[in-house]
């Protein structure tokens, strides 16, 4: 699914324009890096700490945006002389640059995360390290964590271990093209293997429940001075490419919870038994067959979100999950809960350094485990912050808001007129029956709805929605569909 907009009136891109100033003013993004931020950057590129083992002999890739210049990840993949796989898996060691306690770190843990608007990008550490000295840029010896996993002939993991190595990329692959070359049979043996280890990785998280949420992303781009606001569908390599990433995280999980001392991205399993009731009653007001013994996880990998039905199941029943949190524990006292439900398993974040900051203290940690030494202080002494300053993060409301703006930027000239929808979402549960959310398959909008002649909406219905609001504006309700 990848559908493109109507074109932006000039007033609607301006309105847009200001609209995304005003959202980075409301949320206080810096914008800018301090002088003395960006003195000890320029300092800390010029004298990094380099490892002594040299991997420069490995052959690894990056696959990223083809705009990426931060690039964290660089892999190379092969098979195992006696069956089996074994992956490479390199990531920026930004602690090679970064001082604990001096400006940049200061500056990192004010900024939690990388933001990326469609009209800029918000960098965690200043563009000299990010897109740079730390970035693992092909064709340019770079420190990095060396994760090696090992892997039997189902995908199953065996080993894992992590150390400090020098590294060169030698080709930086972008998602389209890499997956056009699997497609036509071009692609690089190493690449190939991507592919096959991610279909095998794939089938691992089937089978110990994992759940994968086949939902369209909305996208908002800017190209050639003009916004635009579309769906696109994951690529297959896409999800390939994630599972190597979710391996590293599960495997980072496990050293920290072995050593007694780190933090893992926690999800409680879903256990209000009136939100599961509810999830039922969804799916058979939706015609949408779940049987007794197939769980969750199953039911939404079988689902199609071309279906509208089914689009309607995947949106509420998302909805459901409980948030995400990060949870610390040190000196062999493991905290009560450990796993993350959507991925059933103990995680991790530790794979994009250069873009979250609680990655570059689990990649240390797991460093040490794995040289059977203590934790570095710096990293112990942060630890217990860590969970309240990536809360702090602007990430999701910065993105969440910046496509409402779009939405209205992209309906401005369009109030009075009649579209077709879908009802995807509706506030029954909470004693809104009458209000809930529309799909819109072109323009690519999911917005507010509300019912203007007393009857509830149905979920999974389709509407013709009238358009009785839209204001590209920080401060407005964007979006306003209503349904006679």
């Amino acid at each position: 699914m990848q559908r493109r907009l109507m074109h932006m009136s000039a007033e609607a891109q301006d309105a847009l324009r200001t609209a995304l100033e005003e959202l980075r003013a409301e949320l206080k993004v810096p914008l800018a890096f301090p002088k003395r931020v960006l003195k000890a950057a320029e300092d800390a590129a010029k004298h990094p700490r380099l490892p002594e083992n040299d991997r420069t002999d490995l052959p690894f890739f990056t696959i990223d945006p083809p705009t990426s210049k931060d690039l964290d990840q660089a892999m190379h993949l092969e098979r195992r002389p006696g069956g089996g796989y074994r992956v490479y898996y390199a990531i920026a060691d930004v602690a090679a640059f970064v001082k604990p306690g001096g400006p940049v770190d200061a500056e990192a843990h004010d900024r939690v995360e990388t933001l990326y608007f469609p009209d800029l990008k918000v960098p965690l550490h200043p563009p000299v390290l990010s897109e740079s000295k730390a970035s693992l840029l092909p064709n340019e010896k770079r420190p990095a964590l060396l994760w090696q996993h090992d892997l039997d002939a189902h995908g199953n993991l065996t080993d894992s271990s992590v150390s400090r190595a020098m590294i060169r990329s030698q080709r930086q692959l972008d998602y389209a093209g890499a997956q056009q070359a699997l497609d036509n049979g071009t692609a690089g043996d190493s690449l190939k293997l991507l592919r096959e280890i991610g279909e095998l990785r794939e089938a691992v998280e089937v089978a110990r429940g994992g759940i994968s949420v086949n939902l369209p992303d909305q996208e908002v781009t800017l190209k050639d001075r003009s916004f635009q606001l579309r769906y696109v569908a994951t690529l297959p390599v896409e999800g390939w490419n994630e599972q190597i990433s979710l391996m590293t995280g599960m495997s980072a999980a496990r050293i920290m919870l072995d050593t007694g001392t780190g933090i893992l991205r926690t999800q409680k399993e879903q256990a209000d038994q009136n939100v599961v009731k509810r999830l039922h009653d969804i799916a058979k007001a939706l015609g949408i067959v779940w049987r007794p013994g197939i769980s969750y996880a199953t039911l939404v990998r079988k689902l199609d979100p071309r279906n509208q039905q089914h689009m309607a199941f995947l949106s509420e029943a998302t909805g459901t999950m409980p948030r995400s949190e990060y949870t610390v524990f040190r000196d062999g006292r493991l905290p009560e809960y450990t796993t993350h439900a959507a991925i059933a398993a103990p995680y991790t974040h530790c794979t994009a350094p250069l873009r979250r900051l609680v990655d570059r203290y689990t990649g240390e940690l797991c460093v040490a485990a794995c040289a059977d030494k203590a934790p570095p202080t710096w990293v112990l002494d942060a630890l217990s912050c860590l969970p309240c300053d990536m809360a702090r993060g602007k990430g999701v409301p910065a993105d969440r808001q910046t496509v409402d703006l779009a939405e209205a930027a992209v309906l401005k000239d369009r109030v009075g007129e009649v579209f077709d929808a879908t009802v995807i979402d509706t506030d029954a549960e909470r004693g809104r029956p009458r209000e809930g959310k529309v799909f819109l398959a072109d323009p690519a909008v999911l917005a507010k709805v509300e019912s203007t002649n007393g009857l509830e909406l149905q979920l999974g219905s389709s509407v013709r929605a009238t358009l009785k609001q839209a204001a590209p504006a920080a401060d407005e309700n964007k979006v306003l569909f209503t349904v006679p």
